[in-house]
């Protein structure tokens, strides 16, 4: 059964997975200590000295009921740098296999396999 089991991971794509996860919260780590230490600080002092973390909404007139849209922002710029991350990471290392060769029909316009004599679509010879 432990054969099994070992084999299943090694042979699928959850070790592949497994390890993803791993990455990914360490780059939202990582992510996060940039937003909150190197992004929103100079963006915080360029509009007034603001400090975004500590932007509260007040419900009620000193009770704890508050909406933290500081919080919020910053959580938003640290998915859009994530998002931005992830993206580059898949156009830099996921190559989609090149499309394949296609003889288009002069008549319908449909594609064709490449050795195709005739068009699947009207069957004019190409």
């Amino acid at each position: 059964m432990l054969s099994g089991f070992r084999a299943f991971l090694v042979k699928s794509n959850a070790l592949a997975l497994a390890i993803g996860v791993i990455i990914g919260a360490a780059l939202g780590s990582v992510v996060n200590s940039l937003v909150n230490d190197v992004i929103m600080p100079p963006v915080g002092y360029a509009l007034g000295g603001v400090d975004f973390s500590q932007i509260v909404i007040h419900l009620d007139n000193g009770g704890p009921p508050d909406i933290r849209i500081g919080a919020f922002i910053n959580t938003l710029i640290a998915f859009v740098v994530i998002a931005f991350v992830v993206w580059r990471i898949s156009v830099t290392f996921i190559n989609e296999a090149p499309p394949d060769e296609i003889k288009t029909c002069p008549y319908c316009k449909e594609a064709n396999a490449v050795d195709a004599t005739r068009c699947k679509a009207c069957t004019s010879e190409i």
